[in-house]
Parts: structure tokens; sequence; C-alpha cells
């Protein structure tokens, strides 16, 4: 195989607020390049393996700062596809400060992304892969990247290659039906399903605590392997080996977006070895760097994970 993991989904540019400050009253805004598919890709290329990311994105120098995002640590971006015109996705982040959440503003009607057909995309090129890695946000945009997310799932059925899907449900983009309805029929030819407690109940209808949401969501869909998190309150893994439940350990939050991604990526990591368990440990620990520094992808190298216990300067 070329590469280990191959993925779509949209590329888009973050503008954060200042911590204290609300959008409408912001003077500044810090800008980094997002996109959950190419996180997870970003991530398992620091990690070592050989990943790919395709989108369809408009010429131009936001673009540009997004594909240098992510090709800086090794995703492969050759197949993706350039519009001559066009806007690229934006969406400006609120941190929030209890008891205020976190706030997200999406901007990114109207890109090219937004269409794409089948038709664009190498998927000779990304079904040579270990595993297709796809979420829930790429398949809400629209009908017609909905229909591109299925597209490649069933073509790496059919070639036997792997399918991870993250439900990453987002109620902003659209409700828990419509995800159900495309969603579901991915989620049962998948190898490996993430899918937190409460999207769990939003999308499947699957209620309850613990593991036993973990262990119901799995004998529902048939998934050989479903990953749940729920918060500080836990990680939950089943598996036709059974349960397993992992601690969370909280860590002061300088910046919350990514994470999750991160989460999902060094989970993969391990799981591309054999050892899904293992890669659930490493995927605490990545999110845990994720929310101490700014910006969607996570920068840690494979020998970092090592320090994490330490709290001096590394001299």
């Amino acid at each position: 195989m070329t590469y280990d993991l191959t993925t779509i989904g949209e590329g888009q540019i973050r503008f954060t607020c200042e911590r204290g400050e609300r959008l409408a009253t912001a003077r500044s805004l810090r800008m980094t390049a997002a996109g959950s598919e190419a996180n997870v890709a970003g991530l398992l290329s620091e990690l070592g393996r050989s990943t790919a990311w395709t989108t369809k994105l408009p010429k131009g120098e936001l673009s540009e700062r997004i594909a240098m995002e992510y090709s800086a640590v090794g995703v492969d971006l050759s197949h993706m596809v350039l519009a001559e015109e066009g806007r690229v996705a934006l969406y400006f982040l609120e941190p929030g400060e209890f008891p205020l959440p976190g706030k997200v503003t999406y901007d990114r009607q109207f890109t090219p992304f937004r269409s794409i057909v089948p038709e664009e995309f190498n998927w000779d090129a990304l079904l040579d892969t270990r595993v297709v890695f796809l979420t829930g946000i790429t398949a809400a945009l629209t009908e017609q990247t909905a229909r591109v997310v299925r597209y490649f799932a069933d073509a790496a059925v059919d070639r036997g290659v792997d399918v991870a899907l993250d439900v990453n449900f987002r109620s902003l983009l659209w409700s828990g039906q419509q995800a159900r309805e495309v969603l579901e029929p991915i989620a049962r030819k998948a190898s490996i399903l993430f899918c937190s407690r409460a999207d769990a109940a939003t999308v499947f209808g699957v209620d309850g605590q613990g593991v036993a949401v973990c262990r119901a969501l799995r004998e529902q869909i048939g998934a050989p392997i479903v990953i749940s998190t729920d918060g500080r309150a836990g990680t939950y893994l089943s598996s036709e080996q059974g349960e397993r439940v992992f601690e969370i350990k909280s860590v002061p939050v300088i910046d919350r977006p990514g994470a999750g991604d991160s989460f999902v990526a060094g989970t993969l990591h391990g799981w591309l070895d054999g050892d899904v368990g293992r890669g659930i440990e490493m995927g605490r620990r990545v999110a845990q760097i994720a929310l101490t520094h700014h910006g969607d992808l996570t920068h840690v190298s494979a020998g970092e994970l090592d320090l994490l216990h330490g709290s001096d300067i590394v001299r």
C-alpha cells in the first residue's frame, strides 16, 4: 500500500478570539488552518505514518496557507483539486469562559468543496491505502458531499480497504435524524467507529451511561470496534474481545479545537499496529497535548510522548 491512511474533507481557516473577548467586539483574531480530517492525517504523518488528504479549494493565498500547514508535516496533498475561483471556508471561535461555553460561527457557504462530485477525485490513488478515514462533518455539509463520502466508503469496502468513521455530530450543520440516514449505512461497513456518548443518543437513539452505551452501539451497528468518549467521565472501548474503560486526566486548556482529532489519530496509530487499546492510550496523551497549544493541528513527535510525565524544562 502507498498509504496507511487517506481521507477527504474541507480545508478551512479558523479565526479565534483572544480569551476574554467576544466576536462582536474583538479587535484581533488568531488565524490558523483547520480541517478535522486533515488534522488526523497530519498527526499520523508526524507519528511516522504515510497519509494523504484530498479536498477542493480555490486558488489563492488562503488555500496556500491551508496546504502549507498540512504538507509541512508530511501529508500528501497531490490529489487535491484546485478550482479557478471561489472562496475558502471560514469559522470563528469564541473560546468561552465559565459560565459561557465556547461558540463557533461558521462562514462556509458557497465554497467549491460543497459542490464536489465523485468524478473529480483520483480514487485509484486514494484507495491504495490501509484505511479510509471519514467523518460526519463532511457528510453534513451538502447532499453532494454526503454522496462523495458514501462513494468513498463503498469503494473502499469493495476493494477490501478498512473504513474508519468518526460520527462527530455537529448540531449547527444537521439534525440527528439526517445524520443517521446518511451515516448509519457507512457505520455498518466500518471496521472502527468513533462515536461519543452524546452522539450515540442523538444520532443512533442509543441512550445510557458508561461503557454500556458503547457496547449497545456496537451490537446495534455491528461494527467490530466502537470507541465512545464522554468528556471527563471516561473513554470506552467495545470490541468482540469485550469492553474496557479508560480514565481521563484533566489538563489546563489553552485551545480546545483539534483535541478530538488528535485522540482519533492516536487511536488509529495503535489500531494500525493491531493494538487498539494501546492506541487509545496514545490518543489520550496526544489529546492532552492538543489542549495545551494553539491551532487545530497538534504538533508532536513520537519521542515527545514519553516526556508527558515530566514537569521540568527539557535541556
